[in-house]
């Protein structure tokens, strides 16, 4: 069954209303008397079960590993082997 939330606008009131599927919710009346009421949107609640709905379940090898990454240090550039075998060369 159906249940709806609703919020009275005169007095406030929140109140939840259940319904049969053969029912249509026409007029709505709060506890107090009041027909100025207002739909309540909640959000529905969801169970996730069952696997695959966490990292490690997902595939072959499961998530990411937490290993730390390395750090790039900074440092003089590369140089290239041809420039130093010159470079001894033109020294001697």
């Amino acid at each position: 069954m159906p249940a709806y939330t609703y919020r009275c606008k005169v007095c406030g009131e929140v109140f939840t209303r259940r319904y049969s599927f053969n029912e249509k919710p026409d007029v709505v009346v709060c506890p107090n008397g009041h027909t100025e009421v207002v739909r309540v949107f909640r959000p529905p609640v969801v169970v996730f079960k069952g696997s695959g709905f966490y990292i490690t379940d997902h595939g072959n090898g499961g998530g990411r590993k937490n290993t730390p990454q390395k750090q790039k240090t900074e440092s003089s550039p590369p140089q290239n082997k041809g420039s130093k075998q010159k470079a001894k060369a033109e020294a001697n």
